[in-house]
Order: structure tokens, then sequence, then C-alpha cells
């Protein structure tokens, strides 16, 4: 099973990445994190890397829902969506399936929660 589904824009790298946030609004996420790794790497290694971004989208309504049916699933929060330059010019951005990330928690209520969070991800990477 695919662990992410994505999809590559002929984009420039910072609209794609407000379209991504927009979208994902759109859904009912806000963005807690934003991890610019190329940025990273460079201060904490001197090392080049294309441009990568990792934002981290929560739902807090649906992340209220599954920390309610398992306490430890913080682990697994927030949902990770990377938006990255591509060699040719065109970016791609990739958000991590839920479902297939939580296969391993045998708990019902939460593959409901994952099931609908999945839905609205995968909505978010059609729109944009």
């Amino acid at each position: 099973m695919p662990y992410y589904f994505s999809k590559t824009l002929n984009a420039d790298f910072d609209a794609a990445v407000g379209r991504t946030v927009e979208a994902l609004k759109e859904e009912g996420f806000g963005v807690l994190t934003d991890i610019d790794i190329s940025d990273t790497l460079k201060k904490k290694i001197n090392a080049d890397f294309r441009r990568y971004r990792i934002l981290g989208a929560c739902n807090p309504t649906l992340a209220f829902e599954a920390l309610q049916s398992e306490d430890k699933i913080g682990t697994m929060l927030p949902c990770n969506v990377v938006v990255q330059q591509l060699p040719d010019g065109r970016v791609e951005v990739a958000a991590v399936d839920p479902v297939a990330s939580m296969m391993a928690i045998d708990n019902p209520k939460l593959g409901k929660t994952a099931s609908l969070v999945r839905d609205k991800l995968q909505r978010v990477v059609d729109r944009i």
C-alpha cells in the first residue's frame, strides 16, 4: 500500500507552497510547522539541497477525535505534506496517507478518523 499521494505541478515553488496552504485551509487544516529542509541542511551541515519544505498540517477537530481514540497517536501528528522542487523545474506536492501510516494500530475507531483525514488530504492534493 502506498504511504503517500502526490501531484506534480508546473508552477513556481513559492506559489505551489501558497496553493498548498490555501487548499489545506479549505479542508479545515492549519499549518502548525513549516520546516525548510534546504535551509536547515545548509545551516547545520553546510549541504546544498533542492527546495524542500515539510508542512505539518493539522485539522483540530479530527486530531482531537484521534487523540480521544488513541492517546499515543500524537507520535504521528501532525500530518506531513511535502513540497519539493524537482530536477526538471516542476514542483511535487506529496501528502502522507494516514490510513497507511496507522495500519499497525489495532483500533477501528481510529481507522474511521484516519479515513476522514485521508479523504481531506486527497482533496487537498487534487485541488492544488
